[in-house]
């Protein structure tokens, strides 16, 4: 299959290099600061779901590795509820306070964890960006071509629950009418003699529920199991289109999620 864009190309008098042809495009190039976080809106829903008393704040789906994050003590499943003493009211509000951020300053994060507010202080770090914007100079006349580009691959984030020993994903929209749900989290890989394994877990389940709550995205898992303290867990799992439920002995301790970023994803990162 083949996929049809329409590209902009720019007119100029002739092919040749002449006195009045316009000047080659400069590439802007610089840095941004960052967190190392990948974050997501909180509607009513999703409120609702982790018991808080407002839409407000964003939810930490994924830490990078050595990230200020990482290193701060921000884990998956924290709602961040303030930035240097602002209230975080959404993801773009949140962004933008990082990224107006000097480099190497220290910032104070309130977050929500478990239902208990802590206060982090990370120190923001500073990024290359990853792509070059063409900046011409000059606003000359334009025409359109069709072109054509050949199929590319593409790459999928995962994310790792060492305290489960599986790797999953989020689960949607064609592919999750394939597994025979709405929503989801796919099991990719199942570690042998984990947790989950020994709970009878498969590689191609989609857990859609723990203890009888909604899973839609990994975050979700975390959250619960922290929330779990150790105790045994209901997971209600679709295989090969049917529902069944197996329980989860989790072992004690806080779960060491890991989020893995193709290269082509660092730039949702905030």
């Amino acid at each position: 299959m083949w996929t049809k864009v329409v590209l902009i190309a720019c007119v100029t008098a002739s092919l040749g290099v002449g006195q009045n042809a316009p000047a080659a495009p400069r590439v802007a190039t610089g840095v941004v600061s960052f967190l190392g976080v990948a974050i997501q809106e909180i509607d009513g829903d999703r409120a609702k779901a982790l018991k808080l008393s407002e839409e407000a704040g964003v939810e930490v789906t994924r830490i990078a590795p050595d990230s200020p994050a990482e290193k701060a003590g921000i884990k998956t499943g924290d709602i961040v509820t303030q930035y240097n003493g602002q209230r975080v009211e959404g993801m773009d509000q949140f962004s933008r306070m990082v990224r107006e951020t000097p480099a190497g300053r220290e910032v104070r994060i309130g977050i929500l964890r478990n239902g208990s507010a802590q206060t982090i202080s990370a120190k923001i770090a500073a990024r290359p960006l990853i792509t070059g914007q063409l900046v011409p100079p000059t606003a000359p006349a334009l025409q359109t071509f069709d072109y054509r580009f050949p199929d590319m691959p593409q790459s999928r984030m995962t994310w790792r629950s060492t305290i489960l020993g599986i790797d999953v994903e989020t689960l949607e929209g064609q592919l999750a009418e394939f597994f025979g749900v709405k929503e989801g989290v796919l099991v990719r890989m199942v570690n042998k003699d984990s947790s989950a394994d020994k709970a009878g877990i498969r590689a191609g389940d989609v857990i859609v529920r723990l203890d009888d709550v909604k899973v839609a995205t990994p975050a979700d898992i975390s959250s619960h199991l922290r929330a779990a303290r150790g105790r045994p867990v209901s997971v209600s799992v679709v295989r090969d289109r049917k529902e069944i439920t197996v329980m989860l002995a989790v072992a004690g301790g806080p779960d060491r999620s890991i989020g893995w970023w193709p290269k082509s994803s660092l730039a949702e990162l905030v």
